[in-house]
């Protein structure tokens, strides 16, 4: 197994192919990691979701790391990790740019809104509330790469 560095470049390429990843946060010390679908876009990540957990942590310490894989061929696999901030584009004045941009962004793919409209919990007050669009700005972004020789 031959393990290399990957290209900015190649982690961006990797980033913009996909479309799931592992959102990680903390509060008081305690991490937490769940996955989540984005869409790339100049020097973000761009989500969707329903309020809960992951909504309130970042919104108490906003600094994320997002992880995105692919499996390749034999036991091969790509891997990166984005260093980031959660931006909250919430629906009001001020930000009617950024989040028709999400939007657009967000929108290009087919049923986009599905898993962050979908709870798994039964039926709360809290499906009332409106749901947030969110944003991960790219700090600092590394990858790896693992090919079977």
């Amino acid at each position: 197994m031959l393990i290399r560095t990957l290209s900015a470049l190649e982690c961006t390429k990797l980033l913009t192919a996909n479309r799931v990843g592992h959102l990680a946060c903390a509060k008081d010390g305690q991490p937490y990691i769940v996955p989540f679908y984005y869409a790339h876009a100049d020097n973000h990540l761009y989500a969707f979701s329903m309020l809960g957990k992951k909504i309130g942590w970042m919104r108490a310490n906003p600094l994320v790391s997002v992880q995105v894989e692919e499996h390749g061929a034999g036991r091969g696999w790509r891997s990166v990790i984005v260093d980031g901030r959660y931006e909250e584009l919430p629906d009001r004045i001020g930000h009617k740019v950024q989040r028709d941009h999400a939007w657009s962004v967000l929108s290009k793919h087919a049923d986009w809104w599905e898993p962050g409209a979908l709870k798994p919990a039964p039926s709360s007050d809290a499906e009332h509330l409106p749901h947030v669009f969110f944003r991960i700005f790219i700090a600092q972004v590394s990858g790896r790469e693992a090919i079977q020789s």
